[in-house]
This record gives C-alpha cells, sequence and structure tokens, in this order.
C-alpha cells in the first residue's frame, strides 16, 4: 500500500473525486452526493479509523471507493497520493479541499502554533491537494475544484483570529485560481458556510470564548449535507461562490461587485497577454 493508498490498479471505470476531509462532516457528505451520480470516490483523511468507518458507510450505498491516508500539510505526499491515484483511476473530475481545523481562542491568549496549525491545515493544505490534482485535470482540460473556506472567510470573528486568516486566504486563493484557470476548462468554486454540524462545531462549540458566543453561535446550524449539496450544485452551474443561506449569500454578494469587476479586468489581460 503506497502512500497509504488503499487500491489495485484499476483504470478507470467511472470518473474520479478526490475528497480531502472526507472522513466526516462536509467532505463526506460531498462524497455521498457525487458518488450517488457515479463517481469513484477516493477519502483522504488523517485517522485510518473513520476513514475505514467512512468507507464501509458509502460502500453500503453501492459507491466505489478508495481510502487514502493523508495529512494535507505534507506538500510531498500530497502530490505523491494523487499521483497514485491518478495512475490507477485517471485524472479527476472532482476534487473537493474539504479538510480543516478550528482552534477558538483570542489571538493574545494563544501561543503561536494555534495560528501556525491552521494556516497550514486550512490554506497550504488546500493549496497543497489543489498543487497536486490540477495538472492532471489542465492536461485533460476538464475538472471542478471545490475548497471549502467559511462565513470567517467573508468577515473577522473575534476569538477566531487564526481561523478567519486561514479561511479568508482560502476564499482568496480561490478567487485567484479561478482567474488563472479561466481558459482552461477546469472550474473554481469555493463554499462559505456558517456554523455547520459537523464533528468540527462539536470540539469547537466548548473551547468559544464566552463573550463572543452569542454572536458566533447566534444561529442554527447547517446540515452539512446541505453545505455539501450546495457547494457542488453552484459548481456544476459554474458559479464561483456558494453562500448557502441568504444572510450569506447577501453579504457575499456586496463584497462581490468590486472582486468580479477586478477579476474580470485581469481576465481580459490574461487573454491579451496569451494571443
Amino acid at each position: 500500500m503506497k502512500h497509504g493508498v488503499a487500491a489495485s490498479i484499476d483504470r478507470p471505470s467511472a470518473p474520479l473525486a478526490i475528497i480531502s476531509g472526507g472522513s466526516s462532516g462536509i467532505g463526506l457528505c460531498a462524497a455521498r452526493i457525487l458518488g450517488a451520480k457515479g463517481y469513484r470516490i477516493a477519502l483522504l483523511a488523517r485517522d485510518q479509523q473513520r476513514l475505514a468507518q467512512a468507507r464501509a458507510a458509502l460502500e453500503a450505498d453501492g459507491i466505489e471507493v478508495v481510502t487514502c491516508i493523508l495529512d494535507v500539510r505534507d506538500a510531498e505526499a500530497c502530490r505523491a497520493v494523487v499521483e497514485t491515484l491518478t495512475f490507477r483511476h485517471g485524472p479527476p473530475l472532482w476534487v473537493v479541499a474539504s479538510a480543516g481545523i478550528v482552534e477558538p481562542g483570542f489571538f493574545l491568549e494563544q501561543g503561536e502554533s494555534a495560528t501556525r496549525d491552521q494556516m497550514e491545515t486550512n490554506f497550504l493544505g488546500t493549496a497543497n491537494l489543489v498543487r497536486a490534482a490540477v495538472p492532471s485535470m489542465l492536461a485533460a482540460g476538464r475538472g471542478h475544484v471545490a475548497m471549502v473556506a467559511s462565513a470567517a472567510g467573508l468577515f473577522g470573528v473575534a476569538g477566531y483570529a487564526g481561523y478567519c486568516a486561514s479561511k479568508f486566504a482560502v476564499r482568496g486563493f480561490a478567487e485567484a485560481l479561478r482567474i488563472e484557470l479561466s481558459a482552461s476548462g477546469v472550474s473554481v468554486t469555493v463554499a462559505v458556510p456558517p456554523d455547520t454540524d459537523t464533528p468540527q462545531l462539536a470540539y469547537e462549540r466548548p473551547l468559544r470564548p464566552a463573550a463572543i458566543a452569542p454572536f458566533a453561535g447566534s444561529g442554527r446550524p447547517l446540515p452539512p449535507e446541505v453545505v455539501a449539496a450546495h457547494l457542488i450544485r453552484t459548481a456544476e452551474r459554474g458559479g464561483f461562490l456558494s453562500a448557502p443561506t441568504a444572510q450569506l449569500a447577501a453579504i457575499a454578494r456586496l463584497q462581490g461587485v468590486a472582486s468580479s469587476l477586478l477579476a474580470r479586468m485581469q481576465m481580459r489581460l490574461l487573454s491579451r497577454h496569451k494571443r
């Protein structure tokens, strides 16, 4: 088993979808949706036991699954795992970067490791997976890259400085990558969900600073199935920002007016340069 990939060489009878953070939450729900559409699912996650449980649950629904033990912070491991998957199953048509962590706490009360760990997992982990997977998608001339950011990537939230920074980074990365890939046939979509009913939220809530809890926890968490379905539907329709509530969609629209104008200007410049 090379680099934690549990599968034999098998040229594709079904297109491949690679999903990080795929053992639970939004990633697992995305796997179930794409699996039901006929994709072979490659689940990437760090915890072998949770991966095995997720695989069993998906296979019980008749979904083809391979599992890959992977820490997305390791760029070389990402490259090796994606290379092996691509060799065995062909280039992915979907890459869903859903792996993420959160460490609530006021910035000056946290050690530097909390900021570093969130940036390395949430942003650099996303970038590592995308860097590994997109070249084969470009060669095929098609595919969807879907990233999971957060509502905390739209506006700052006290007690979440490191998390906000990492999710702002994911959103900015997605905006820039969308421009760079605009003529390639590979689309880019980023989700900005509010609190979502996942194991990560269950871990986070007891650690949330009490002073900010009335704001940070003011709404009912969305089911992960709703967030995943909205992300995939947005990507399939060629949309960029997946904001699964009316309130977040309104906030995103206000911010999006300026960024869309700048994006179109850059796309025109790139188009002229390539002629």
